[in-house]
């Protein structure tokens, strides 16, 4: 979940590593650093903290060089500190690395290597790297060409590597050299006018390269000032023909919103109008039309806010095309997967489409597909906000969630996004298996009617959820309930507040809460219900009546009605079928989270801990 940057060629580095930080922060604000090459110096410059810290650093000493690597970090071995940021480098100080990932196996090589008298400086993981192939570049020298000598030591030095990884490597031996090689970690090769770079993720290459190539794993390239050369794990050269990068695609502007997040909640009007007309045409887009065929049931991987709008997907597949569908753990599924049955369609939900533990489970459920079907391609549909991810080059089918760039960690848009992309299955296999019921025409209708109504939504919430978020100054605890459909929004409205807020939440079924809860409840303890007309709305209300017999604040989302006058708060949402309601009670629960935390005077945009894509297990 670390952010590498690297770059090569006739300009300086340092503006060009720092300005690709800039748009990889999201992947890790711990610490950050870099490390320049110059003809007979490695300069390294780390920062604890967030990028600015850096750039404080860099004004005062700045260091020079046209070959370069980078690093924002998200903390997995050894504190936030800058001993432990990265770049990493060897005894001698003329290797350095950085990475993302985790190798698995470190303790073992950090042994051995004290054992030879290595003298290691911090508590990372990562440091075995540049020890490893300082001792490769000795073991090799003088056997090989010196234009071979760095990549054939890094090769040598991640073949003792167990894990997954990035990395990018410079030596102060080669100082118009630098190699990257990736094992279950994205990386990807950008190519510009002279000027050549390596980074974790596309947006820092917007603007800078014109083209891309994505690395597989075991895959290895060398960079110079010349060009890039590629090597597959054999160490054999290979060709692959570059992919042009749209850098338009990839900008992030705040426009006149205080955070990104906020504006991100707001852009939710545009995504819907974009998903509706998708949900309602009548044939499907062919790749999903040919991946839907004789499906007799539905299995999802996903993990976080991924894993709420597949509940959602689940409910409405089961409801509306009367398909048998599971939810599961990506994390956990990959370690128990249950049977694999013939017509079983499998769908890995990730919004950066690099999610370590579904990438994994998604490796897996190919494998038993090409078991249980041989011959045949995997049933498997890949839903991501990304089609250049892994997930894109991975999944045999795609549904590209068009949301845009979201840059705030804490998802919002692509939340709603993946939530219309299952309402987008579920007609379709309605319509595959003529299923035309009452239902299914309302939930048509319904949609048809979405974009007005969240339009409307967030121009009425937004500034009731700022006048209620100064209630919650003191609050250390807050309860979600909700039931059927809602249910998982209970879950995410929960998710949010403590992503972005750090107070604890947990969303229940509501109809549970009396089987334990319910003890937690007092005045200090607010509840938020989702109360929705439908089957079960004055069950919903009756366990809403519970939490409030118990001194609970209690705060509702639901239409105006003489029902809904229990609650002491109440966000108003308009009148809705209750199939398609979760894509507007969504709304108040994000942005009661947002000016909760903002209100606290917090990083909503970079949550402490969190990252926005997961790239490690």
């Amino acid at each position: 979940m670390c952010g590498i940057v690297a770059t090569i060629g006739f300009r300086e580095a340092a503006p060009l590593l720092l300005q690709g930080l800039q748009h990889l922060e999201y992947r890790g604000y711990d610490s950050s650093g870099l490390a320049t090459l110059t003809s007979n110096q490695l300069h390294c410059c780390k920062a604890e903290g967030k990028l600015a810290h850096l750039w404080e650093k860099l004004e005062k000493t700045p260091v020079a060089g046209c070959c370069g690597i980078g690093h924002t970090r998200w903390a997995t071995h050894g504190k936030p500190d800058a001993r432990n940021a990265h770049p990493q480098l060897d005894e001698a100080n003329q290797v350095a690395v950085v990475q993302n990932g985790i190798i698995e196996n470190h303790r073992l090589l950090r042994q051995r290597l004290e054992q030879q008298g290595v003298h290691f400086r911090s508590d990372t993981d990562t440091e075995v790297i540049p020890h490893l192939v300082a001792q490769a570049l000795k073991d090799l020298g003088g056997t090989v060409p010196p234009t071979s000598l760095l990549r054939l030591a890094v090769a040598q030095a991640v073949q003792q590597l167990q894990g997954a990884y990035a990395l990018a490597v410079i030596w102060l031996g080669q100082p118009k050299e630098l190699v990257v090689v990736r094992y279950r970690a994205p990386l990807v090769v950008g190519l510009g006018e002279g000027q050549f770079f390596c980074a974790s993720d596309t947006p820092p290459l917007a603007g800078v390269a014109s083209s891309i190539v994505s690395l597989e794993d075991g895959e290895m390239a060398r960079l110079t000032p010349l060009g890039v050369e590629l090597f597959d794990e054999s160490g054999q050269r290979t060709q692959r023909t570059p992919q042009p990068l749209r850098g338009g695609d990839y900008t992030a502007d705040k426009r006149q919103f205080r955070h990104f997040m906020l504006k991100e909640i707001h852009e939710q009007a545009d995504v819907a109008a974009a998903w509706v007309e998708r949900c309602l045409e009548t044939t499907a887009e062919e790749s999903l039309t040919t991946v839907l065929r004789n499906v007799e049931r539905v299995q999802i991987l996903a993990c976080g806010t991924s894993r709420h709008a597949a509940l959602v997907g689940a409910h409405l597949l089961e409801q509306l095309a009367g398909i048998p569908s599971s939810v599961h753990y990506a994390s956990e599924f990959r370690y128990a997967p249950p049977p694999l049955l013939p017509h079983t369609l499998t769908i890995g939900v990730t919004q950066s489409g690099e999610t370590a533990d579904t990438m994994a489970a998604l490796t897996i459920e190919m494998e038993r597909h090409r078991a249980l079907e041989p011959g045949t391609p995997p049933r498997l549909l890949g839903i991501t906000n990304r089609i250049d991810s892994s997930l894109g080059r991975q999944a045999p089918h795609i549904l590209d969630l068009k949301a845009g760039v979201e840059t705030g960690v804490a998802a919002t848009k692509t939340f709603l996004g993946q939530m219309l992309a299952f309402y987008a299955i579920a007609l379709h296999l309605a319509s595959q298996r003529h299923e035309a019921s009452a239902q299914v025409r309302a939930c048509r209708e319904a949609l048809a009617q979405l974009p007005e109504q969240l339009s409307q939504v967030l121009r009425t919430m937004d500034q009731c959820c700022a006048d209620l978020a100064h209630r919650f100054a003191e609050t250390r605890s807050m309860i979600y309930l909700g039931r059927g459909i809602n249910y998982p929004i209970a879950l995410e409205g929960a998710l949010k507040l403590k992503e972005i807020s750090y107070i604890h939440a947990e969303g229940y079924p509501a109809g549970e809460m009396k089987h334990g809860p319910i003890a937690l409840l007092d005045q200090h303890v607010p509840v938020v219900s989702i109360a929705m007309p439908g089957p079960v709305f004055e069950k919903v209300l009756s366990n809403a009546q519970e939490a409030k017999a118990r001194d609970a604040r209690l705060i509702g989302i639901g239409p105006v009605c003489g029902d809904t006058e229990i609650f002491d708060v109440l966000l108003p949402i308009p009148p809705v079928h209750e199939l398609v309601s979760p894509l507007l009670t969504t709304v108040p629960m994000q942005l009661l989270a947002y000016h909760v935390a903002a209100h606290r005077g917090l990083d909503v945009d970079q949550p402490r801990n969190l990252a926005k894509s997961v790239t490690v297990e």
